[in-house]
């Protein structure tokens, strides 16, 4: 990579930070291209070259952040028997989410929300995380691990949605508690309605 496109590419993820903070903190709505600018340090103009818009940067932000985490889903699923498999996807999420709270704290807030100009491109993107853990949960079924009438699409929602929703309550709420409590706990819950 050339220095030029390193420099552009340590900016968005600058204004990635800035504004997955700053929205989590204030909401999009009350957050303003001066204000991501300003934490970000950048020019305001920096924005609009990089982006476009403040919308087209959120959209960024959504894409780069599941982009994130479809990876970390499919690393930790690299080569793993099907249950081992399920439980590293827990982990990777769990450790994803620790690493990038606020965005998931973000995503949290904007996943079902239907009236926002994005919510197409969240759909999309959210369909590739889930998409990761279709083919995990599928390979179950297939192998005999998991249950044959086990409807791959609803396992696969409920694995990253509940996912989702407890390791950002634990982080928020019982952020001492050890990633490995919860990770127990959360595979215990995932065994019970899975396996």
């Amino acid at each position: 990579m050339d220095g030029r496109r390193q420099r552009r590419l340590e900016t968005r993820n600058r204004l990635y930070q800035a504004a997955v903070e700053l929205i989590a903190e204030k909401g999009f709505s009350a957050t303003s291209v001066d204000d991501i600018a300003q934490r970000a340090r950048v020019a305001k103009g920096t924005i609009y070259y990089n982006f476009g818009s403040k919308t087209m940067l959120f959209e960024g932000l959504l894409k780069h952040g599941i982009d994130l985490l479809t990876e970390a889903f499919r690393e930790a699923v690299e080569g793993l028997p099907p249950q081992e498999a399920v439980a590293a996807l827990v982990r990777a999420e769990l450790e994803y989410i620790r690493k990038y709270q606020a965005f998931a704290q973000l995503l949290l807030s904007e996943m079902w929300r239907t009236n926002r100009e994005w919510q197409q491109t969240l759909v999309l993107l959210r369909e590739r995380a889930i998409g990761v853990i279709a083919e995990t949960v599928r390979a179950g079924v297939e192998s005999g691990d998991l249950p044959d009438d086990l409807d791959v699409r609803v396992a696969s929602s409920a694995l990253f949605g509940v996912g989702l929703v407890v390791a950002v309550d634990w982080l928020v709420f019982q952020p001492e508690r050890p990633i490995e409590d919860v990770e127990q706990s959360l595979l215990a819950i995932v065994r019970r309605r899975v396996a």
